[in-house]
């Protein structure tokens, strides 16, 4: 009873599971290991490439917002120039129709100022042939005789003269 009461003893049962053990360990090895060793290796290889993937879409973004970025201040400066030439345009036009407005103001004045003058020029023409009409009638009616014209002429050219010339002081130049 000794012998069977000691369990380190191996005996046949011990045999076949080790036996057991050994087929499931070379079981494993040869075909469930390189299975899941190719599953690994493809799920590796997956990784790697959605990393890849990944590392080269980010690139791809960063040069997509450089050039976004280097588009925006194109198309800033582009408007800035575009501003500035209107504004530049603007003030050449305001500057020519101030120009424009200054000649044609002037013309205006300087027409009137001819108008005037010819006007002025005319009254006094008018006023002094008829001033002489008048004197010579004023004085014929104070004197109360016939006066001869032609003997006063003279002092009626001398008064038209001295209307004449009071009229070229009067005349805003």
């Amino acid at each position: 009873m000794i012998a069977t009461s000691v369990f380190l003893i191996p005996n046949g049962t011990f045999f076949f599971e080790l036996l057991a053990v050994f087929f499931i360990l070379w079981f494993a090895k040869r075909v469930i290991l390189p299975r899941l060793n190719t599953a690994i290796e493809k799920r590796q290889a997956m990784i790697k490439e959605s990393l890849d993937a990944a590392e080269k879409a980010r690139t791809e973004a960063a040069q997509a917002d450089d050039a976004r970025q280097q588009l925006l201040t194109e198309a800033r400066n582009q408007a800035r120039e575009i501003v500035a030439g209107a504004q530049a345009t603007s003030d050449q036009i305001k500057a020519e129709q101030a120009s424009k407005g200054q000649a044609e103001y002037d013309r205006i004045v300087a027409n009137a100022d001819n108008e005037v003058t010819a006007i002025r020029q005319r009254a006094i023409d008018e006023a002094s042939a008829r001033i002489g009409e008048v004197v010579f009638e004023l004085v014929n009616k104070i004197v109360g005789r016939e006066v001869d014209q032609s003997a006063h002429q003279d002092l009626v050219r001398e008064a038209v003269a001295a209307l004449s010339v009071e009229a070229q002081k009067g005349t805003p130049s």
